[in-house]
């Protein structure tokens, strides 16, 4: 009987039965690629569902899941947990040992798996705190602690039949998994995602994303969040061989190694690797420089099917040959297509990277909404830069008075866990899931995101300002890594800065500034003035009231670790300020 996909854990069946592979999923280890066939992977998930009936697992109980990196052993065990009926929960491992107590208790999770040792220690200094947590599994064979291979029931001592029963009555619409929001303002939210949600989102997001069973994709961004997760099941459905990347710092050597059809990445990612191809370019000399920087505004001026006509289509091809091929290489060589989300893409590198014939679709959604809601997409004139495209089949889609966008659809998450008050707030009466983006449509039916509600602020003058699309307009300056535009019920708009280190240093050294740190960096005077420059060349896209009028530059980078970021890369606009207010006092003088 063919295979209908209903539940998550039906996605390696039907890969099983339509496309069985040799590398369903591979993994770097001591530096070899070791491949899981699709019957290899099938067999490790019942194992896996066989040792959670033997110790006690029943449906609806909850297990914690928290990876430091991608590994087939945190998808073998979100198969196998759903397979018992029982929920799993996956944490990012990056937030704080109170956030991990937090979830693990608001669960009420009785078993977690932990893929390191430094993971292992954050969760150990808060286990005394979480009175039902029994068990810890760790996929690192560390000394004194339980290897997960512990808990897989390898010699069958429960009936694989008896996983079978727990299958049979699970339906479409249970709950699946709980993921918890990485907010950047509060605790964290549980958001109740039933099988269908993923299962509808995976199968209309398929018909945007042009890859078969003769693909291989590349994963590093974190499966615990639910954008790469759902696309690890849509590889499943297509056949695509998942290769996971060593770690974030071996992304290149892994492109190069495996080279991949398709990968997914956020803007952030995009933005390092252009300006790392921009500096290597301005450093070559001489007309290479000149070469690459022809080809590079050629590439900023692109526009679909053709539209700049003959000349520039003749010119992008000498370009593609010359320069851009490079550009393709240094990704692995094969790659088709790069499915951007998680955040704002600057329309220029949209528009670079499809010139240089690395097209990124770029898509929009959130965990609530499973997440995608819509996405660019090659087929059907399916792309205009600076929106994230149309809205999936099956998803409907409004603006509210006020340019909220709202969704519905089978991608709509069940609520919030335990906090119907919350789930009100979000979802009204109707059924229309309020996201907190401002938006409208371009070209009739294609999505543009202008800002979040809630960061939106007035000035002193009463004036708005939508701080979001300043910033990625600012960020095209090769100058500017990171920047946050303050100024709620202040007279005018300014910024704190963090500057591209690397690319200002090596402006310094070809202009004769002598800087031998980001602290000095920031203090010279130079540089300050070509910042200034830099904010100065944006004046004429925005109303004077936007415009930017003052700075202070940051000396070091905001990451995840620091709190000025959440796990998907958004500002934590609180934290940032409560950590500069020295630098706002600067500018604006002190609170009253």
């Amino acid at each position: 009987m063919a295979i209908e996909i209903k539940r998550l854990f039906d996605f390696p069946y039907y890969q099983l039965e339509n496309f069985p592979k040799a590398d369903a999923f591979c993994s770097k280890v001591d530096g070899k690629w070791i491949p899981y066939s699709t019957q290899e992977f099938i067999d490790k998930a019942n194992a896996m569902s066989r040792g959670l009936l033997k110790l006690g697992i029943n449906p609806g109980d909850k297990i914690a899941m928290i990876c430091t990196v991608n590994r087939p052993e945190w998808n073998m065990t979100d198969i196998g947990v759903m397979q018992t009926g029982a929920i799993d929960v996956p944490i990012y491992p990056t937030i704080s040992s109170a956030d991990y107590e937090y979830i693990l208790n608001h669960a009420e999770c009785k078993i977690c798996f932990v893929s390191d040792a430094g993971v292992l220690e954050k969760l150990m200094a808060i286990k005394d705190n979480v009175p039902t947590l029994k068990h810890i599994y760790t996929y690192d064979k560390i000394d004194g602690a339980t290897h997960w291979s512990e808990m897989l029931d390898t010699n069958n001592e429960i009936d694989q039949a008896e996983v079978e029963k727990r299958k049979d009555v699970i339906k479409t619409e249970d709950l699946a998994t709980l993921i918890y929001t990485s907010g950047t303002t509060g605790r964290p939210k549980g958001v109740m995602i039933s099988h269908r949600n993923i299962v509808s989102n995976a199968i209309a997001s398929s018909e945007r994303l042009p890859v078969d069973e003769n693909a291989k994709a590349l994963s590093f961004l974190p499966v615990c969040h639910v954008y790469e997760r759902m696309i690890h099941y849509l590889y499943m459905m297509n056949g695509v061989s998942i290769y996971f990347a060593e770690s974030m710092e071996t992304i290149g050597d892994d492109l190069r190694e495996v080279k991949p059809n398709v990968f997914t990445a956020v803007p952030r990612l995009l933005e390092k690797v252009y300006d790392k191809i921009v500096t290597k370019g301005a450093s070559a000399g001489g007309i290479k420089t000149q070469l690459f920087f022809w080809a590079l505004n050629l590439g900023l001026q692109y526009e679909i099917n053709g539209a700049n006509g003959a000349w520039y289509e003749f010119q992008l091809k000498i370009a593609r040959k010359l320069i851009f091929s490079k550009w393709k290489i240094a990704l692995g060589g094969n790659v088709e297509v790069i499915a951007s989300g998680s955040a704002a893409l600057q329309p220029r590198l949209a528009r670079v990277f499809h010139a240089a014939g690395l097209p990124v679709m770029e898509g929009y959604g959130l965990t609530e909404t499973s997440p995608v809601i819509s996405v660019n997409c090659a087929d059907n004139d399916g792309v205009r830069f600076g929106t994230v495209g149309r809205k999936l089949k099956g998803v409907e889609v409004k603006i509210a008075e006020d340019g909220e966008i709202c969704a519905k659809g089978d991608l709509l998450m069940m609520g919030y866990y335990k906090d119907e008050e919350k789930t009100k707030e979000v979802i009204d009466a109707e059924g229309w899931f309020h996201t907190g983006d401002i938006g409208c449509f371009v070209d009739g039916d294609f999505i543009k995101i202008t800002d979040r509600k809630k960061e939106i602020f007035k000035t002193s003058g009463g004036k708005y300002i939508a701080p979001q699309q300043m910033e990625n307009k600012y960020k095209e300056s090769r100058f500017i890594e990171q920047i946050m535009v303050i100024g709620e019920n202040k007279k005018h708009p300014a910024a704190l800065i963090v500057p591209a280190f690397e690319f200002v240093n090596e402006w310094c050294t070809r202009k004769g500034i002598n800087v031998s740190s980001n602290e000095e960096m920031i203090k010279n005077e130079q540089v300050i003035a070509r910042i200034n420059k830099e904010l100065e060349s944006f004046d004429d896209q925005f109303g004077k009231w936007e415009q930017v009028k003052k700075f202070e530059l940051i000396a070091h980078e905001w990451t995840v670790d620091t709190e000025e970021l959440t796990p998907t890369m958004k500002l934590k606009r609180k934290n940032i300020m409560a950590k500069y207010t020295d630098l706002v006092e600067k500018i604006y003088g002190p609170s009253l």
